[in-house]
């Protein structure tokens, strides 16, 4: 298997902003559980999701959709400089999403975590003040 070449001189990644990221895992957490009937992104929709996007044999506990389960992927976490995590209360993946902030703080990376206690997963795609928001938000953290 080819390895991927990570020399991107000159750019520098100096952070990263995650906007309502997808996480997911084989045990189901509370958010979940509450909005597993969401009108947006329901569970299944999610499951269904996730069966499309990981490699074939593994379940939702693999590092791609679980960056909490232990492995080697973790000394990498603790290589990012700073981090922004821009979530809502409503979001079915809302529990994940302040777990992955845990676990940034605990490998001693920056983070400016930001979660809205009104809104659902996307709701800045349908809602204009939410998207410029979200905007205003990423360009502090940026410029910051």
């Amino acid at each position: 298997m080819q390895t991927a070449d990570t020399d991107l001189r000159p750019l520098r990644i100096r952070g990263l902003v995650l906007n309502q990221p997808m996480f997911g895992g084989e045990k189901r957490t509370g958010s979940e559980l509450k909005f597993a009937a969401d009108q947006v992104l329901p569970l299944p929709v999610l499951d269904l999701l996730w069966s499309m996007a990981l490699p074939k044999g593994t379940d939702r506990d693999h590092r791609y959709c679980n960056p909490m389960v232990k492995g080697p992927h973790h000394d990498n976490v603790k290589k990012v400089a700073k981090c922004l995590v821009v979530g809502f209360n409503g979001d079915i993946m809302v529990d994940r999403q302040q777990e992955f902030v845990t676990m940034l703080v605990k490998c001693g990376v920056q983070v400016e975590a930001r979660f809205d206690q009104v809104g659902f997963h996307d709701i800045d795609m349908v809602d204009p003040a939410r998207a410029s928001a979200v905007v205003n938000i990423a360009k502090d953290f940026i410029l910051g």
